[in-house]
């Protein structure tokens, strides 16, 4: 298939359709800072072309993630220029200098950041863009595959264990040698979504002496899933429906002193609780950090909205009371690869509904595509069951991804949010099939969703421990 500079090729063998009049989709080369991602992998594209969609990307895209442009046109792909396409889809939201690239009748699909005060979505829509953003993707069954924030949570909350262990003075795991045996290092995370359930499989694995905290007690079952433990304050935040309730001022109170208590006495925290278009409830506060062991570690995944953390300083890694707490940023984007291929399932699940016989034609009577669509006048009120990137009350999982629908992989019994993308949100994150487990993101809300209603206040903990990046 010949390729050319201006992202128009020949159909492919078999296809006798007009190239004209097939659906053409931009592949962009991401710009944000430290961004490796692509939004679409080779596997994904050659599916996409069979299907009589054209791909056009744009040179370079898959650099990040190690994928050579040859590895795009093998599969029939051309190198071109994307922001003329029909559909453009990536990774992170847009800047400004891309939403001017773009133009009326466009569409495009990606991380767009609904709940933040600064979001491109009415640059978009004044520019008569139709825009769809993973984060609002609603938690149902069939839309499980097609959830962005727990694939992307399921990265964060591996890697954050990675971080951690990487930072630690300890072994994880127990060792029995000559010299003597050494003690498995204990972790605790804090939100039990889907980057909090990796984090805890991971953990797991690695050795460590597990234990996972919520407010909500019914996903103590998912947290014993795993092979950890439940930690038990004594509080129980569970209202209607699977969300959590916020607590009163007393068991507010009653509750940061006891989870205040209970991090001293672990080698590693990690928390993974983030509020969409809040500043991150605060877990761990500067006297619950002093009193951990020097050496002990925390890994603070909402760095992005100001940390779960009294101490924590996005972005970096910290020394305060020989405590290392390490707040790293859009921890996807560092394992590019799967992260990549996870996204692209989750993009072409969405493009998917979008698409009939390869032509451009949404159905917004689809929740899916109604939900999702954020430059689209409602026709009327979203359904109840559409647990969009905007609810104030934590889902069953911590990080707001629907309980059925994570994907944590099997570890003992059973086992990805983000933001520009996996800063979401857990995520996570999202890409969630089946199995207790991770997913953002919203990380998290359904794993980019929400936390149980907790205030901004430094102090409140309240339904905070349920909402995760990805």
């Amino acid at each position: 298939m010949e390729t050319t500079q201006s992202g128009v090729d020949a159909a492919p063998p078999g296809d006798d359709g007009s190239a004209s009049q097939r659906t053409r989709v931009g592949v962009v080369r991401e710009t944000n800072p430290g961004e490796r991602r692509v939004a679409l992998v080779p596997k994904i594209v050659a599916g996409l072309v069979k299907q009589g969609v054209q791909v056009v990307v744009e040179a370079g895209a898959g650099q990040g993630a190690l994928i050579p442009d040859a590895a795009f046109t093998d599969v029939g792909a051309v190198i071109g220029d994307p922001w003329s396409a029909q559909v453009v889809v990536k990774v992170a939201p847009p800047s400004d200098a891309e939403v001017a690239k773009l133009s009326a009748g466009q569409t495009v699909i990606g991380f767009l950041a609904p709940r933040n005060a600064d979001n491109k979505i009415p640059a978009l829509k004044a520019a008569g863009v139709q825009a769809f953003a993973v984060e609002a993707i609603p938690r149902i069954s069939r839309a499980q595959v097609m959830d962005a924030l727990s694939s992307q949570a399921n990265v964060s909350g591996y890697k954050a264990v990675l971080v951690a262990a990487s930072e630690s003075t300890r072994f994880f795991p127990m060792l029995t040698t000559a010299a003597g045996t050494v003690k498995p290092a204990t972790v605790l995370v804090l939100g039990v979504g889907v980057a909090g359930l990796q984090a805890l499989a991971t953990a797991k694995r690695l050795g460590g002496r597990t234990t996972g905290y919520d407010v909500r007690p019914e996903v103590a079952d998912q947290v014993r899933s795993v092979g950890a433990q439940w930690l038990d304050l004594g509080i129980d935040a569970a209202g209607e429906g699977g969300y959590a309730r916020e607590l009163t001022e007393e068991e507010k109170a009653q509750q940061q002193q006891a989870l205040e208590d209970a991090i001293k006495g672990f080698d590693v925290v990690i928390t993974t609780a983030l509020v969409p278009g809040r500043p991150a409830p605060r877990l761990v506060t500067a006297a619950a950090v002093e009193g951990m062991r020097p050496g002990s570690v925390i890994v603070d995944l909402a760095g992005e909205t100001g940390g779960n953390c009294e101490l924590t300083e996005p972005g970096e890694t910290v020394v305060v009371h020989d405590v290392t707490i390490a707040s790293p940023l859009n921890l996807p984007a560092s394992m590019p690869e799967h992260a990549s291929e996870l996204y692209a399932k989750n993009i072409a699940a969405l493009l998917e509904l979008m698409l009939v016989g390869g032509v451009l034609a949404p159905d917004f009577t689809d929740q899916v595509l109604a939900d999702s669509c954020v430059t689209r006048e409602p026709d009327a009120e979203p359904s109840t069951d559409a647990v969009a990137a905007g609810t104030d009350s934590a889902p069953v999982n911590g990080d707001g991804t629907d309980s059925s629908a994570s994907d944590v992989p099997d570890t003992e019994s059973s086992a990805n949010s983000s933001d520009s993308g996996g800063s979401g949100s857990a995520a996570a994150g999202t890409g969630s099939t089946a199995g207790n487990g991770t997913g953002m993101g919203s990380s998290a809300e359904p794993s980019e969703s929400i936390a149980g209603s907790p205030d901004s206040g430094a102090s409140d903990v309240s339904g905070s421990v349920g909402k995760e990046q990805g």
